[in-house]
C-alpha cells in the first residue's frame, strides 16, 4: 500500500535529483545557499554579540581572531552584524517572492484562461508595471510610507510580480488548448476547477524556476533601498551595513567588504540554483 502510494514520488524526487546534479554549478550554489539558511536561522546562538549591540569593542578594529570581522565606527561586531544582516536580505527575498509570485500567478492565470477582455485590461496594468523605474517607485513609496521591513517587502513584491504574470499567461495561452482541458470541460468540470487541477499544476515548473531567480533580484532591491539609507534600522540588513561603511571604505574596508561579499555569494548561489531548477525541470529545453 505505501509503496504504490509513495513509490511514484520518490521516484519523481530521484529522477529530478539525478538531473539536478548534472549540474555542478547548481549543486554547489545549492550546498552554499543552505549553509547561508542554516546559518542565518542559528545566528542567536552563534553571533558573538547582538547585532545593534554598541561599545563592545573599540570601534574600527581590523578583522582578528577575536572579531573574525573587525568592528565599525559604534564599536560593533561586524561579524554578528553581517549574520543577521544576512537572514534579514534572505527573509525579505524570500517574502518578498512569496508574496508576488501569488499576485502574478493570479493575474497570469486570470489573463491566459479568460481571455478577450480580461486579458486585454490585465496585460495592459501588467505593461505599466513593467515600464515604471522599480527603484524610483521604491524609493518614492518607503520615504512616503515609512522605512519599515513590513513597507519594503510590500513595495518590492508589488514591483516584482509582472514576469510572473507575462509567463504564466503564455503557459495558460499554450494549455488552455491541450486536449486533456477540452476532456475537462466536456465532463462538466467549473471552470475554477479546470484551473486550479488541470492546468495551473502543469504551468508550475517555469514558475518555480523564476521564483528562486526573483529572490536574488528582491534581495538586491532591497539591499539598494538600504544603502540609500531606506530600511528599517531595527534590523540591519547586507544593504544597511553598506551604507554604514561607506564613510570608512578607505580606513575601515571590512566593513564593506563583508556584507559585499554576503550579498554576492547569496545572489550567485541563487542564481545557480535557478539554472539547476530549469535544467532539472525542463531537460528537453537544455537539450535544444
Amino acid at each position: 500500500m505505501w509503496v504504490s502510494i509513495f513509490g511514484p514520488r520518490v521516484r519523481l524526487v530521484v529522477g529530478f535529483w539525478k538531473r539536478y546534479k548534472k549540474n555542478r554549478a547548481a549543486v554547489l550554489g545549492l550546498a552554499v545557499l543552505v549553509i547561508l539558511i542554516f546559518l542565518s536561522v542559528i545566528a542567536h546562538w552563534i553571533a558573538p554579540y547582538p547585532p545593534l549591540l554598541t561599545g563592545v569593542a573599540p570601534p574600527l578594529l581590523p578583522p582578528s581572531a577575536k572579531y573574525l570581522m573587525g568592528t565599525d565606527d559604534l564599536g560593533r561586531d561586524n561579524f554578528s552584524a553581517v549574520l543577521f544582516g544576512t537572514r534579514t536580505s534572505l527573509l525579505i527575498g524570500v517574502l518578498t517572492v512569496a508574496i508576488s509570485s501569488i499576485i502574478g500567478v493570479l493575474v497570469g492565470a486570470s489573463s491566459g484562461y479568460a481571455g478577450g477582455i480580461v486579458d486585454d485590461i490585465l496585460m495592459r496594468i501588467t505593461e505599466i508595471f513593467l515600464v515604471i523605474p522599480r527603484l524610483l517607485l521604491a524609493l518614492v513609496f518607503v520615504s512616503f510610507f515609512g522605512s519599515s521591513i513590513y513597507n519594503v517587502i510590500i513595495v518590492v513584491a508589488m514591483l516584482s510580480w509582472p514576469p510572473t504574470a507575462r509567463l504564466l499567461r503564455a503557459e495558460f495561452l499554450s494549455m488552455k488548448e491541450r486536449e486533456f482541458v477540452e476532456a475537462a470541460k466536456g465532463i462538466g468540470l467549473k471552470s475554477r476547477a479546470i484551473v486550479m487541477g488541470e492546468i495551473l499544476p502543469n504551468c508550475m515548473t517555469p514558475v518555480i524556476v523564476t521564483a528562486s531567480m526573483m529572490i536574488a533580484s528582491a534581495i538586491l532591491i532591497e539591499s539598494g533601498l538600504s544603502f540609500l539609507g531606506l530600511s528599517d534600522p531595527n534590523m540591519p540588513s547586507l544593504g544597511y551595513l553598506l551604507n554604514n561603511a561607506q564613510k570608512y571604505i578607505r580606513k575601515a574596508y571590512w566593513l564593506a567588504v563583508f556584507p559585499g561579499l554576503a550579498i554576492l555569494i547569496t545572489t550567485l548561489s541563487l542564481n545557480l540554483v535557478g539554472d539547476g531548477l530549469s535544467d532539472a525541470l525542463n531537460p528537453r529545453l537544455k537539450e535544444r
